[in-house]
């Protein structure tokens, strides 16, 4: 087996990208101090790019010619490959330049998608990296020649290499078709309704079950023919994993390919000999599987049975409607302007008709101008709300929403009861009390922010016509104490500031 040599200063480098990397998961756990991870995450990743190229730049052997003493007329001089280092520089810049367009003119609204499209690329990178070191595998290291009594020399790829390869091409493979799927989900390209497949956990387990078998078999057998079966089927068990799965349960899929995107980062700096990829997988992969585990923790769900069907998938699957014939009240922008002028404290229930409509700045203004009069004003947000984890705490931070207003559901639902108003924007299935009522819901058992508890309720939605992403009905729509403010979002909101003036 070949001995790869390890730069010493190169290790010490990646060492130190791996401190920041750490350093910057430390800092992204606050909103307060999310600019600086950000920063730290830069920073390390530059870290690692630079030094890479600095410790793989390609040498080219050029014959100079010489007088040696033993009478030979040349000698080989290796001198820097420019043209190849010009094409890696030169496709540095395009991802460069792409990056950079797309986080100027991305809204923070289309963040999931966004970061779901990101997930993509790293599962493809996986994958071609991948097959580079399958198609090629000498100039990775990974690789002995053989020259056989009869037949053509090959070269015979280390069978620890080849566990690296078919797992990186496996995970690498999962995550970008996954991921893509999930993008037209997110997107709005395909519907949030979980899409279910006769006998799929059958087909599921039949083809994950494929691709174990065959990645060891691909330990004691080369032949291309597994290696690109395997990447076929990975393909496709990413894309039948995550069509099952519906809109509501879309932040535990963000979360989940996020981990693998890692995990397939970690096999290929292995294939690599990279440290920083090995380092920087793990984290990643690591990280990911953990706010994974968080979030099903939030919904009270096991990880299995959001990959094994999807949220509230039955609900969906037979078309739930809202109950719109029973009697509700309705309320406009100057009566909710009136109730909250006149509380003490108003909690207020950001959700993903908030990120839709682009209300964050007219709410953090509502709440401005109520603060103006005395009114203490609080934030909700539960881990689930929204399409990725976290995705009201963005938005309230891109809209200037001071930190310590923003309260975790585990923080805020027992204030309920002693609040005047509660102001729920666009959140349904993370406020409805049959998640802790009715055990034929689709969604018992997941914990909820107990809105319904306040004196007052003031529900923005666009209709009485549409349900959750779980497709079931809000009972809080038709309580006593809940007043409806049917409308765009941001527009009554803004109607509410007016009337605030």
């Amino acid at each position: 087996m070949e001995h790869v040599s390890v730069n010493p200063w190169a290790a010490f480098a990646y060492l130190v990208a791996g401190v920041c990397f750490i350093l910057a998961l430390r800092g992204l756990s606050s909103p307060a101090t999310s600019q600086r991870g950000n920063r730290m995450g830069i920073i390390g990743m530059t870290i690692a790019v630079v030094t890479t190229l600095l410790t793989h730049v390609p040498r080219l052997a050029m014959y100079v010619h010489a007088d040696l003493p033993d009478g030979r007329l040349g000698a080989a001089l290796f001198v820097p490959d420019y043209l190849t280092i010009a094409e890696i520089l030169a496709a540095i810049g395009v991802g460069a330049a792409i990056g950079l367009l797309t986080a100027r003119r991305i809204a923070m609204t289309d963040m999931p998608q966004l970061v779901a499209a990101f997930h993509s690329l790293v599962g493809l990178a996986a994958v071609l990296v991948a097959a580079a070191a399958f198609l090629n595998p000498q100039a990775f290291g990974i690789a002995d020649m053989v020259i056989p009594l009869i037949g053509k020399p090959f070269f015979a790829i280390y069978p620890q290499s080849r566990i690296e390869m078919g797992l990186g091409i496996a995970i690498g493979a999962i995550t970008f078709s996954g991921s893509v799927i999930a993008f037209l989900k997110l997107n709005g390209n395909m519907g949030g309704a979980p899409i279910l497949l006769p006998a799929r956990h059958i087909i599921n387990l039949t083809v994950l079950a494929a691709i174990l078998g065959l990645v060891a078999y691909f330990t004691q057998d080369q032949s291309p023919w597994i290696f690109w079966t395997i990447t076929v089927l990975s393909f496709a068990i990413g894309f039948l994993l995550i069509i099952p799965i519906g809109g509501a349960d879309m932040p535990v899929v963000v979360s989940m390919l996020n981990s693998y995107s890692g995990w397939a980062a970690a096999a290929m700096g292995f294939t690599l000999h990279n440290t920083a990829m090995i380092i920087t997988g793990a984290l990643v992969g690591s990280s990911g599987a953990i706010l994974s585990y968080i979030m099903c923790k939030a919904m009270n769900r096991s990880f299995i049975s959001v990959i094994a069907g999807g949220f509230g998938a039955a609900a969906a699957s037979e078309g739930g409607a809202a109950k719109v014939d029973r009697p509700w009240k309705r309320g406009s922008a100057e009566d909710a302007a009136f109730l909250m002028s006149q509380a003490e404290q108003v909690i207020i229930v950001p959700g993903y008709g908030m990120a839709v409509a682009q209300a964050q700045h007219a709410l953090r203004e509502m709440g401005d101008k109520l603060k103006a009069r005395g009114v203490r004003v609080k934030y909700a947000i539960h881990p689930v709300a929204g399409r990725m984890p976290g995705h009201m705490n963005v938005l309230l931070a891109e809209a200037n929403v001071p930190y310590d207003e923003v309260f975790e559901l585990e923080d805020i639902n027992g204030e309920f009861a002693q609040t005047d108003v509660a102001f729920v924007i666009g959140a349904n299935d993370v406020t409805n009390p049959a998640a802790k009522t009715d055990k034929t819901s689709p969604i018992y058992g997941m914990p909820v922010l107990d809105v319904e508890k306040a004196k007052t309720v003031l529900f923005v939605k666009r209709s009485m016509g549409g349900v959750g992403y779980a497709g079931v009905d809000n009972d809080v729509f038709y309580m006593d104490n809940t007043m409806m403010l049917l409308a765009d979002a941001k527009k009554m909101v803004e109607e509410i500031v007016k009337s605030l003036d």
